[in-house]
């Protein structure tokens, strides 16, 4: 039998040899043997890819951005934007409470800067005052009651009187606090009436102790010392608070120690029982229904008591007559996202019992307000130095008129820069602190910490009288 011979025959689709296809056009199964040698051994891995790379067919397949996550970038978007927008066409946004701005936290504070990043930011919002108005319409409109507007944040209140941090079983959840609290008429009081007494930065010891070190500083360099308390509105119209409310209990509790014991150990001027002589025999209350402070007469009455306690018998040549009046914005309806604005009575003051001396000049004391003139009879004529706080924006005009020469700075100045405060101070003979309860009983005057009160009396000391 003849040998068989078998012989190679190209194929003539070179292609499909190319890659390995028979003639039908498919692929072939068998690699050839190049390929099996560039090929390592083991399974094949592909590349790793993003699941919304896979087919969709896939069952690990998930689209990259679904409808819920577009609409919440859109909201991202709007809500970082806007703010932006509005701030590069002119907008700016205007304290909401009777406060300044929120700063940009200090990279050094350490998670401080973290925490302070929220009040900065949303205390810079433009139309913030808006969505406040929206939220309370919304909240009456809808449910019927007002909006929960809190004011603290939660957990416990930090700087306090060095205790374990724990709160007492009686005490609310700082979240719980409104900003407002509605009294009976129309009343309206200040939520921080009750948030700082039930949540105090620092213990009434302290307080005390901080005070009577301020009146050692200052008296050991040969000055006069005076202290005045300018009481809470929900103190003074206690009856015009509703039954109940957040805070009722410890803040009652608070309240009714502070008053104890502050006024006799520290010396201070109570002005309690001049604001409600005034009431007794006014047709207007000494507070309005809507703002949180004292109207001109509260402020007038506290410079007169201040004025007596220098020199007893100095107003007796006062001659005080009704001034102008205008409208003045108030601070508690602006809380809840309300306008509204009330009338000023004002006074001339003419120490002497000749011509008015009264100037009114607008100032918050962050920048030290200087207010001097020709000492004329029924007037002190000793420098004063004065630390206050917005209550005696309604005192300035009358300070004016009955102190020849008097500069005010605010509390927030001796914390930023003690020793410019301290340089202030000495240039007086007399030094005068004016604090609101509110403040002053939650320890909310980082001032008092010791070491402020020793800083400004080594220059006090430096400069005797």
């Amino acid at each position: 039998m003849a040998e068989r011979v078998f012989t190679s025959v190209r194929p003539r689709n070179r292609s499909v040899t190319r890659y390995g296809g028979n003639v039908s056009g498919k692929q072939s199964s068998a690699p050839r043997a190049a390929d099996r040698d560039d090929r390592p051994d083991g399974p094949t891995e592909l590349p790793p890819v993003h699941e919304a790379w896979l087919p969709r067919e896939h069952p690990l397949h998930r689209p990259r951005h679904g409808a819920k996550q577009y609409v919440a970038l859109v909201c991202a978007f709007l809500f970082f934007a806007a703010p932006v927008l509005a701030w590069t066409l002119g907008a700016r946004a205007k304290p909401l409470e009777n406060r300044p701005l929120a700063s940009f936290p200090s990279i050094t504070e350490g998670w401080g800067f973290f925490t302070g990043l929220n009040d900065w930011a949303g205390d810079r919002l433009a139309f913030r005052p808006q969505a406040v108005h929206a939220v309370e319409g919304i909240s009456e409109g809808v449910f019927g009651e007002p909006a929960p507007h809190g004011s603290e944040p939660g957990g416990a209140p930090v700087g306090g009187g060095g205790g374990d941090g724990e709160r007492p079983p009686s005490t609310p959840d700082p979240a719980l606090f409104p900003d407002v609290i509605r009294g009976e008429d129309g009343w309206l009081f200040l939520g921080h009436d009750m948030s700082y007494k039930c949540l105090p930065d620092m213990e009434l010891d302290r307080i005390i102790t901080g005070l009577r070190r301020w009146r050692s500083v200052v008296e050991a360099s040969g000055r006069e010392f005076r202290l005045v308390i300018a009481p809470d509105k929900s103190t003074v119209y206690s009856e015009h608070m509703p039954d109940e409310y957040v805070g009722r209990d410890c803040m009652r509790r608070l309240r009714s120690e502070f008053w104890q014991r502050v006024p006799e150990a520290t010396g201070a001027i109570d002005m309690r029982p001049t604001l409600r002589e005034l009431d007794r025999r006014r047709d207007e209350p000494v507070f309005t229904k809507v703002d949180t402070h004292w109207r001109h007469v509260g402020g007038l009455a506290m410079v007169r008591r201040l004025a007596e306690s220098l020199e007893p018998g100095v107003t007796d040549t006062w001659k005080v007559e009704p001034g102008r009046t205008y409208q003045h914005r108030a601070d508690i309806p602006a809380l809840i996202g309300k306008d509204r604005k009330w009338t000023v009575r004002s006074y001339s003051l003419a120490p002497d019992g000749g011509a008015d001396n009264t100037r009114f000049l607008g100032s918050d004391f962050h920048e030290p307000l200087r207010l001097e003139s020709r000492a004329r009879p029924g007037m002190i004529d000793e420098p004063t130095r004065m630390i206050a706080d917005s209550f005696t924006q309604f005192a300035s005009p009358y300070l004016a008129a009955s102190f020849s020469d008097i500069t005010i700075a605010h509390p927030n100045n001796v914390l930023s820069d003690p020793e410019e405060a301290g340089r202030m101070l000495a240039e007086g003979e007399v030094v005068t602190f004016e604090f609101s309860e509110r403040f002053l009983a939650g320890g909310r005057y980082a001032m008092l910490a010791p070491d402020m009160a020793e800083r400004v009396g080594r220059i006090l000391k430096r400069n005797p009288v």
